[in-house]
């Protein structure tokens, strides 16, 4: 185009068309026709998982980016996409209709997927995908006495996600034979924690049965678990163990995929374990403000070792995010494992010469309110069996408050979460309290005096 030549509406439009080919060539390849991969057999999908109920089984894996680029013949990593791969067995004499939503409520439908995975292509070769794509999908009504098998096109999360399958069952079809005890098998839920390693995530090298090998550790009854709850150290410590970082606010208790199980079904996602790949990408996100859901958090210290998993629950950026540490503690509950933690809120980033990404999160110094706030995530999805609180923690003040190995200030009442995972989901009603110790409210710690002042209940006039 010469220069200072004005351009018209048909200019623009042919300009948009050079780009859209352009796009369309890099996506393709060259390519001019579509040509979808092999089958991925069950036995070379990672991570298979099935359960049972009532005649129906489900089992789910995801495909890997590779699997699903060599099987689809289009690239899903580049795309953001994933391929969920999901089997349901029906022998029951009962008719389910499978309710995708509560996998994902932003899945793609084929065609959707289609239009996102080859923008711009030529016609013939998306009509190819689009139709394998379709046919690749799984059927969403599972009638009696048959095997549904196909994929469920999602949006891509990496490290893994929790899948929840849910099964309807056909009210028309339930009326329609007169059965009994409808309620019983109304809606089917299955659970599965899918994760897809890439080995950066800290849970990889998570072996807890082999963490104290050769220890006799003992096995304490409620009296002897609150007793060496209370005796733990108030915070986790820098590498030397001379310094005092973030408080030890958080106890769970129940076996090493329970509580992975428990968390990634609430909503945290898996981490990055620090390495020079994810601190240049932590620093790239920091810098741009992007996201990076999988970062890292820096290494804290107990039982004399950095923390065995990490998770958080993060943000549109990288600089909020709520985030926990857990440790297995040396000693067993009921023949239960259990995992000493520390929960809290970033809410900034600020520059450190101490850190390897030369950066480092701003905590919120209201940090009972994120130990409450992982209470309810968990108390939502029916996933705590009994909770209490005890003291052990660091007490500080809002305007006497501690310091964690940054120098951000916090205030808390100094107590620990301790709660008891259960392994099915239990309504609220069902959910016990251990009757320990009484927790403060979280959100009048942080108020003025004045705000203070006022009542905490205030009776009601009729």
């Amino acid at each position: 185009m010469a220069v200072g030549k004005k351009l018209n509406l048909t200019d623009l439009i042919n300009n948009w068309r050079v780009q859209t080919l352009l796009l369309a060539a890099a996506l393709l390849g060259g390519c001019a026709t579509y040509t979808p991969g092999p089958q991925v057999p069950v036995e070379d999908l990672h991570d298979v998982q099935s359960d049972s109920i009532a005649g129906v089984t489900v089992s789910v894996a995801m495909l890997t980016d590779e699997q699903a680029s060599n099987h689809f013949g289009v690239n899903f990593r580049l795309l953001g996409l994933q391929a969920l791969w999901i089997r349901v067995e029906n022998r029951s004499e009962r008719r389910y209709w499978f309710i995708r939503n509560a996998v994902d409520r932003d899945f793609y439908s084929p065609d959707e997927a289609a239009l996102v995975l080859h923008q711009g292509a030529p016609r013939k070769s998306s009509d190819a995908l689009r139709q394998y794509l379709r046919d690749e999908a799984v059927r969403v009504l599972v009638h009696p006495d048959t095997i549904v098998e196909g994929y469920l096109y999602l949006p891509r999360v990496e490290g893994g996600r929790y899948v929840d399958v849910r099964l309807a069952a056909d009210a028309y079809h339930a009326a329609e034979h007169h059965e009994q005890a409808y309620e019983e098998i109304a809606e089917l839920r299955f659970g599965f924690p899918v994760r897809l390693p890439d080995g950066e995530f800290d849970y990889e090298r998570l072996d807890a049965e082999h963490t104290y090998a050769g220890m006799d550790l003992p096995d304490l009854d409620e009296d002897g678990l609150r007793a060496a709850l209370r005796e733990l150290p108030c915070c986790a410590m820098n590498e030397s163990g001379t310094e005092q970082g973030d408080p030890l606010n958080l106890v769970m208790v129940g076996a090493a995929n329970e509580v992975l199980t428990a968390l990634s079904r609430s909503g945290w996602s898996f981490t990055h374990r620090l390495s020079l790949r994810t601190v240049r990408r932590m620093l790239g996100a920091a810098i741009g403000g992007d996201g990076y859901p999988v970062a890292p958090v820096s290494n804290l210290y107990v039982f004399d070792r950095a923390h065995d998993f990490a998770l958080q629950r993060a943000r549109a950026t990288i600089a909020r995010r709520n985030h926990l540490r857990a440790w297995l503690a040396p000693f067993t509950f009921n023949g239960m494992q259990v995992w000493v933690g520390q929960v809290s809120r970033d809410i900034g980033v600020k520059l450190t010469a101490s850190a390897p990404s030369l950066t480092t999160h701003i905590i919120d110094p209201e940090v009972d309110l994120t130990r409450e706030y992982l209470l309810h995530s968990l108390l939502a999805e029916g996933l705590v069996s009994r909770f209490g609180f005890i003291s052990g923690a660091k007490e500080a003040t809002l305007d006497a408050p501690a310091y964690n190995l940054t120098g951000d200030p916090y205030f808390s009442d100094g107590k620990r979460l301790v709660v008891m995972l259960s392994t099915h989901p239990r309504p609220y009603y069902k959910v016990r309290s251990l009757m320990w110790e009484e927790s403060a409210d979280p959100m009048r710690e942080g108020q003025s005096d004045a705000a203070r002042e006022h009542p905490e209940s205030v009776p009601v006039e009729y």
